[in-house]
């Protein structure tokens, strides 16, 4: 039997977390032909069938979750090994994960966050999905809800308002016009929120959260923002009060086994302690007024 390189099943868990050849190339860097071709030569080589397809996708068959759970737990091993073999090295990578807005705040705080005296440095994905830690693709992760993983530790940070937002110097005479974010990539309730509440009213679609404020900022219309970005604008205010059915909690979030690792409690508290001190601005708590 032809043996399998790692390679083969880095390719095979990429389809498996995209969700499809699209998904998994955005992941990889792969192009869509070479990553179907590679998951097909997989297939034959182990002589099952990995992956149900369809239009919508790529969805994993019995074998598949059987050979995607081993692999990510393998991948788990390898990780940990790594990790240790840098820090005898004096450098290690922390992967953290964080949505949209709150990867806005820890930019502009993250000195507060890492700096050049310490022994690690920063990955910092950007999602708007659930981060996933239980398999240790993630160190820390902010998250919005807690999590269900038996394997997760969390810390509960506080709770996030969002309201309608317009720049203050848009003309008041003018027709209720919405900025939202597409259906197809409107994952989150208060992206879904404009879809559901004011859809006929929708003039500008984009495709990632963080263009809402600059169009809001430019004029554009109303757009349904986290009030500690919105609270926090100049240029912006709210065009009503918060929507409360949006109100949420969120969590800083490690993988149990890993909490008392200096560098990753390091990193998890400091992230605790930024986001605790903008506990009121989060809330909702701290609007601009209007000039």
């Amino acid at each position: 039997m032809k043996k399998i390189g790692w390679d083969a099943y880095e390719v095979f868990i990429a389809v498996a977390q995209g969700g499809g050849l699209t998904g998994a190339a955005q992941i990889s860097g792969l192009s869509p032909a070479t990553i179907g071709r590679r998951v097909l030569e997989l297939e034959q080589s182990i002589g099952r069938t990995l992956f149900a397809r369809s239009k919508s996708g790529y969805a994993l068959t019995t074998d598949g979750q059987m050979l995607f759970d081993q692999l990510k737990a393998m991948e788990s091993a390898v990780r940990r090994v790594e990790s240790w073999r840098m820090e005898s090295a004096g450098s290690v990578t922390l992967r953290l994960a964080v949505g949209t807005w709150n990867a806005r705040l820890v930019a502009e705080n993250f000195r507060d966050i890492c700096t050049e005296r310490d022994g690690f440095r920063v990955e910092m994905t950007v999602t708007e999905t659930r981060a996933p830690l239980a398999h240790r693709e993630h160190d820390v992760a902010l998250r919005a809800h807690p999590p269900e993983e038996m394997n997760l530790a969390s810390r509960l940070v506080g709770d996030v308002a969002y309201a309608a937002y317009r720049a203050k110097s848009a003309p008041q005479f003018l027709p209720e016009r919405w900025i939202a974010v597409t259906e197809a990539d409107a994952i989150s309730g208060y992206l879904r929120w404009p879809h559901e509440k004011r859809a006929s009213d929708i003039a500008v679609t984009v495709t990632r959260p963080r263009s809402l404020l600059d169009l809001v900022r430019a004029g554009a219309g109303n757009a349904v923002l986290p009030c500690f970005i919105g609270d926090a604008e100049p240029g912006i205010e709210r065009a009503g009060d918060e929507i409360p059915e949006l109100r949420h909690r969120q969590w800083v979030v490690t993988n149990n086994d890993d909490r008392s690792r200096r560098e990753i409690r390091t990193l998890a508290d400091r992230l605790t302690k930024l986001l605790k001190a903008h506990q009121d601005l989060y809330a909702g708590k701290r609007p601009v007024k209007s000039s």
